[in-house]
């Protein structure tokens, strides 16, 4: 069928290519949403709060030792999208080769180095004695069965570099729906508990990663998957290196500013701690089309730039950027109109429900300003440039953000608001996403992405 093959995106209408490209991503990021949903809801009924603390706080630790595979994942997207659009087939075969063995060793080592620093890490992080064992149970497990997750993450981006989307979130869809099935039987029925959810996970991330090998076996007229191309060679692992590195520092940073700002958060109490939390959840959905446009982009730029089709870029940037922010006008729109009773969903206290309603419309108009930075770019990333989105996050997301939290915060301070007003959390938040927006806009007209593509 023409719709599980590699799409070409160096023809036809851009708009209708990226949308093409888009629409299965964003269905798929639905899905990994529900995916985490389902297991703490799941985890949380049947065995208690306690165990869906643990599974919450061994969160941290676990996007930690991801972030080598989110590197390899970026590079490998890159580099498999602008040789597919150069049409330049040993290349291609020798990198897809290289991201197989690099994953399998970077799984070898997590599998080693998790479980021996994951209980100094969670004492580290203060986690109840009450929930550590659990903790340490589901990140073991987790860290044993980590090839499963990798290889499904590594050899789903290469798919979708390839212009595939479509399979990627197949057997996705197939993963979700086992990892559901498996956890209600191994926690609700065997009684494993959190080491049930845990080994539900790799069981179904297995799965996945079989059913992308198998996919990209039955390719052989785009590249060929020999042994000699699983040897690692230097040249396509520096390549994967260099262009994957910053965007897993830009994670890893992410996530500790995030926990940087958190501290502040709980200052101001249990009722903002829990809007907070009704926020983010709600936000987690608001940003998917960002996140797959942005995506959608990447592959889009690197396809083209691969074929020489600079023109041809510029032109899908502008519009596929202003696509993203007109669907995100309409879900702010919507946010607006029908805020209140996305909160009612979480809780029935009506003081909650005006606070998060509150904090959700002052957020609302960044969710436009954010199709920019993350559309640009996946632009930029497709050319080959990584460095350069890195930065704008690290200065909008860090530099920018966590003073500007802190310092609203302390100027707000009265004597009616001892502590401060809790808006300007996320005043801060919305004032940094524009400053990125901008930042991106400038440097993506400076034009300096154009020169990093790694085909001549």
């Amino acid at each position: 069928m023409k719709l599980f093959q590699p799409v070409d995106m160096t023809k036809d209408d851009p708009v209708k290519s990226i949308m093409i490209f888009t629409i299965p991503m964003l269905i798929g990021n639905v899905a990994q949403q529900l995916y985490n949903t389902v297991d703490s809801i799941i985890v949380g009924r049947f065995v208690g709060d306690n165990a869906l603390a643990a599974v919450g706080s061994a969160g941290p630790i676990l996007n930690l030792m991801l972030v080598l595979f989110m590197g390899i994942a970026t590079g490998a997207g890159i580099m498999v999208a602008q040789y597919y659009g150069a049409q330049l087939r040993k290349e291609l075969s020798k990198t897809i080769g290289t991201c197989i063995t690099l994953t399998l060793i970077a799984s070898l080592f997590i599998m080693i180095v998790g479980p021996l620093i994951t209980r100094p890490l969670l004492h580290l992080l203060n986690t109840p004695e009450s929930i550590l064992d659990w903790c340490y149970n589901y990140l073991f497990i987790i860290f044993l069965g980590i090839s499963g997750g990798g290889l499904y993450n590594i050899l789903s981006g290469v798919l979708r570099g390839l212009g595939d989307s479509v399979s990627a979130l197949i057997y996705l869809l197939v993963a979700t729906f086992l990892n559901i099935i498996l956890d209600y039987v191994f926690v609700a029925n065997f009684g494993l508990g959190v080491a049930g959810v845990a080994l539900a996970t790799i069981l179904a991330q297995f799965v996945s990663a079989a059913l992308c090998v198998w996919k990209l076996t039955r390719m052989q007229e785009i590249f060929d998957l020999k042994k000699e191309y699983l040897v690692p060679k230097k040249k396509y692992t520096s390549k994967l290196i260099r262009l994957g590195l910053p965007s897993g520092v830009t994670q890893a940073i992410f996530s500790m500013s995030m926990i940087v700002v958190q501290s502040l958060t709980n200052s101001f109490g249990e009722l903002f701690i829990a809007a907070n939390v009704i926020v983010m959840r709600i936000d987690g959905f608001v940003m998917l089309p960002a996140f797959s446009f942005g995506s959608a982009m990447t592959t889009y730029a690197g396809q083209n730039i691969g074929a020489g089709k600079m023109d041809r870029v510029i032109e899908g940037a502008r519009k596929g950027t202003l696509a993203a922010m007109s669907i995100s006008a309409v879900l702010t729109a919507l946010i607006i109109l029908f805020g209140r009773n996305l909160m009612s969903i979480f809780t029935e206290t009506q003081e909650l429900i005006d606070l998060s309603y509150r904090m959700m419309r002052i957020l609302a108009p960044g969710y436009i300003v954010m199709e920019v930075t993350q559309c640009l770019s996946g632009i930029m990333r497709g050319a080959g440039d990584t460095v350069t989105p890195m930065w704008i996050s690290i200065l909008s997301s860090v530099l920018l953000r966590i003073p500007l939290a802190y310092g609203l915060v302390a100027l707000s301070k009265t004597p009616s608001l001892p502590q401060g007003n809790c808006a300007m959390m996320f005043i801060s938040m919305l004032i940094s996403w524009s400053c990125g927006a901008l930042m991106t806009f400038v440097m993506y007209r400076r034009g300096k992405w154009k020169s990093k593509a790694i085909v001549a």
